[in-house]
């Protein structure tokens, strides 16, 4: 039995369907990446997975199960538990993960409390702890403010929130859109080793099959709320079947020409 099961989903708003018979699987230390363009649907679909849609959406048909469990059945309850231990969530506007003025420390055990009952001290272990293995200098973190850090830095904060409760899987929707080349990487690698280490089955989202290549075991192509291509990462970069899928391809801009020299640095070096 696969971690996530998403079969024949649907959903609509009012009588437009936006997203129409997805189906998909992760097991337990997998990546599956969704590719698509803006309004593809990916993200709606991931949205779906937590029950955080929009109030104008709903699921019409399908199922999603996670270790066997029915998440669209689920009461507000269940939910709640869920949201946390069984699937976390890091968005790319990862500034709205944490209240500006308020310290990051205190929303971390905020966090905690929401789902576990712990002494003050060993939730501030389980928080140091958690910051230390995104790569964070943990007791500083701890006691900054949000408006303090970089965007590298609250990317990797956010992930360590999305980690606390040692969810089975981690839904990480275009995580590194906001963040310049090296944060980027840094942050696809601590993905990578959440997935390596801990075994947690990563959902990754994203409109790049570059950012991808590295760090994925399977990829789903979304186009106009269809999963039109899904196999594993070497047989879709070898072999493209569907021609959406070759029209990604074509506009990735080849990263071998090396850009003349502007006209100005030329005339400043002939002087």
């Amino acid at each position: 039995m696969a971690l996530l099961e998403v079969k024949d989903l649907s959903i609509s708003s009012g009588e437009r369907e936006i997203v129409k018979n997805v189906s998909f699987t992760i097991d337990k230390g997998e990546c599956l990446a969704i590719i698509g363009e803006s309004g593809s649907g990916k993200s709606i679909t991931a949205s779906c997975i937590g029950r955080i849609l929009p109030q104008a959406l709903s699921i019409t048909s399908g199922s999603i199960t996670v270790n066997g469990k029915d998440v669209v059945s689920m009461d507000k309850k269940e939910l709640q538990s869920a949201r946390g231990e069984m699937f976390a969530y890091v968005f790319q506007d990862y500034q709205s993960a944490f209240t500006p003025f308020i310290k990051v420390g205190r929303q971390m055990h905020e966090m905690i409390r929401a789902h576990k009952k712990m002494s003050r001290e060993a939730e501030k272990e389980k928080i140091l702890k958690s910051f230390a293995n995104v790569g964070l200098d943990a007791e500083r973190i701890y006691n900054s403010y949000p408006f303090q850090m970089s965007g590298g830095q609250m990317q990797r904060c956010a992930i360590a929130q999305a980690m606390i409760l040692d969810p089975d899987i981690l839904i990480a929707d275009e995580p590194t859109t906001a963040l310049d080349s090296v944060s980027t990487i840094k942050v696809l690698e601590l993905i990578e080793r959440i997935k390596t280490e801990l075994g947690c089955a990563i959902l990754f989202i994203s409109h790049d099959l570059r950012t991808v290549k590295s760090y994925a075991d399977e990829i789903a192509i979304m186009y106009k709320g269809q999963i039109v291509e899904y196999r594993p990462k070497e047989d879709i970069f070898a072999d493209p079947q569907h021609e959406y899928t070759r029209n990604l391809f074509a506009a990735i801009p080849p990263l071998r020409n090396v850009p003349k020299r502007l006209p100005i640095l030329e005339m400043e070096s002939q002087k």
